[in-house]
């Protein structure tokens, strides 16, 4: 495909951009270094290629209860990967898990050294990887998470819930997730300051509970 995108950039200067960054992505790939890892690669020059090293990735290594406890050699794998994310799991702690309560499960991911399940870490580090975050709603009836992209305006976020509420947005009613608990409701947390009104512009943060007002 280059030769004959070289020889077609001659006569049309405007497809130089794709020849460059086609040529740049070949030259990665025969360096044996991930497409994904290189800054400035424009995904839509590239889209219909379907790289799979152009994908974001996560590596989840299976340990035994031992070794999950051994921090230098997690911290030697780390380096090797880096900047993928590693996920350090036991197959078997995992399993485990699934039969204890909340309580059993804490106390037992302790006696391992774990705060969070490999099953939680993997959450977490695949919303970092994909660049994503949640935002919450909260009625009479149902909590809600949303996932969003990082960077998602209140009226973006809307939309994910309805395109209604996008299309007649008109303000959204934001608290901090951690003020909320501590004012134990929305009432109480009104009451102290810590509800905002915010415009269509503004940019959703992780820790967001959300009422939107909208009219259509």
């Amino acid at each position: 495909r280059l030769p004959r995108l070289e020889k077609e950039t001659k006569a049309d200067p405007k497809l130089k951009p794709l020849y460059d960054t086609l040529s740049k992505v070949k030259n990665l790939l025969e360096a044996g270094t991930p497409v994904h890892q290189a800054p400035g690669i424009e995904q839509e020059h590239i889209a219909d290629l379907f790289l799979l090293t152009a994908k974001p990735v996560i590596y989840v290594f299976n340990l035994d209860d031992k070794s999950l406890q051994e921090g230098p050699l997690q911290k030697q794998v780390e380096e090797l990967v880096r900047p993928a994310n590693a996920i350090f799991v036991s197959a078997k702690l995992e399993s485990e898990l699934r039969g204890l309560d909340e309580t059993d499960r804490v106390e037992f991911l302790e006696s391992y050294g774990q705060k969070e399940s490999g099953l939680v870490q993997l959450i977490h580090a695949a919303y970092d990887t994909l660049e994503l975050q949640s935002f919450l709603t909260a009625g009479e009836k149902e909590v809600r998470a949303w996932t969003i992209s990082r960077g998602t305006t209140a009226r973006e976020a809307a939309g994910v819930i309805h395109t209604d509420f996008a299309r007649g947005f008109i303000a959204a009613q934001v608290v901090d997730y951690y003020d909320l608990i501590e004012a134990g409701s929305l009432v109480a947390a009104r009451s102290v300051g810590k509800v905002r009104t915010e415009g269509r512009d503004y940019i959703m943060q992780p820790d967001d509970v959300v009422e939107f007002r909208f009219n259509v």
